[in-house]
């Protein structure tokens, strides 16, 4: 779409900024008595289906209620790649292990990707790869391979992950735009963040820790490799020097605290969109922040359900783009 015409989509966009939870009635949700009494909030907010109370349910409807509307003010949306290939790779994860298990169930596929899920679905079945972009078909072809004839499920896992994240590194650079770019930088950073204080923990090996981390150009993926067979110690020394200092203290406290950090941070970024009235930018924040919210209403009604104190639901929100 040319950038003159984003005018229009933006000033629909701000329109719809204005439904966008606040920080006010996240902490009505999280002060609700039960988990239905936060489900009828929301269905009152305009959230989900009449009718519809499962948490994944609700929050479906509403990730593709966003992923649509963006669809009727963009006419080429593959502007947005940057945002749906974790989607793919995700549905390349549930394909191969649907095929591997026989079983029927494709209730764990996400339908906003750049490729439809069946046809991913196809590929495996059919083991044709020229239906899968150029970009997965190594990681497709590698990944069942090996799932079938080892059984290893999580170094399947571990070949998706990469190829999605350096499939991810590849489409943000790019990127003219700065916040798909700032997207795709922080998720590989964070990723390799995960995947180094894991290891540490459990006692991964150099070679299996090389081979899980991506390319990114805010770390040395090489010296945290190396922090990681040393100690979790040396991952926090390294990280001070890096432009995640802020964040070796939530790292400190525990991986969902740095989460969570790693999020409000993107947030943060993207909260100069607000004023930006001709570029794709906010329409990407809308989409982002739209993410945010989703995941932030997710850790609520988990809460509830599971009967969590408001004080530890409180813990895990994040920030909110309004």
């Amino acid at each position: 779409m040319p950038e003159k015409n984003y005018t229009y989509a933006v000033a629909r966009i701000r329109s719809k900024e204005l439904q966008l939870l606040d920080t006010q009635f996240i902490n009505q949700l999280v002060a609700a008595r039960s988990y239905h009494e936060c489900v009828k909030l929301l269905l009152d907010k305009g959230w989900g289906q009449e009718g519809h109370m499962e948490v994944e349910q609700i929050l479906a409807y509403e990730y593709k209620r966003a992923w649509d509307f963006i669809a009727e003010l963009v006419e080429d949306m593959s502007v947005f790649d940057v945002l749906l290939l974790p989607n793919d790779y995700h549905n390349l994860k549930a394909a191969i292990k649907l095929v591997y298990t026989g079983l029927q169930e494709d209730k764990h596929f996400i339908d906003q990707g750049t490729i439809n899920p069946d046809t991913i679905l196809e590929a495996v079945r059919t083991q044709d790869d020229s239906l899968l972009p150029e970009h997965m078909r190594s990681s497709a072809k590698e990944a069942y391979q090996t799932v079938t004839q080892t059984g290893d499920g999580q170094l399947c896992d571990l070949i998706i992950d990469k190829a999605s994240l350096e499939a991810l590194y590849a489409a943000g650079k790019v990127q003219t735009n700065d916040v798909l770019r700032h997207y795709a930088e922080l998720k590989i950073a964070s990723s390799n963040i995960r995947i180094a204080v894991r290891s540490q923990k459990t006692g991964k090996s150099l070679d299996w820790i090389q081979r899980a981390m991506a390319p990114c150009d805010t770390l040395d993926v090489e010296r945290l490799s190396q922090a990681a067979v040393s100690s979790f110690e040396a991952i926090c020394e390294y990280l001070r020097q890096t432009e995640y200092e802020d964040g070796v203290e939530e790292l400190v406290s525990s991986l969902s605290s740095f989460e969570r950090w790693c999020e409000d941070r993107l947030i943060q970024k993207i909260l100069p969109q607000k004023y930006n009235p001709f570029t794709i930018g906010p329409l990407a924040a809308y989409l982002l922040a739209k993410g945010n919210e989703i995941k932030t209403v997710r850790i609520i009604l988990l809460g509830k359900m599971n009967q969590l104190p408001d004080d530890s639901i409180k813990e895990r929100l994040r920030l909110m783009y309004v």
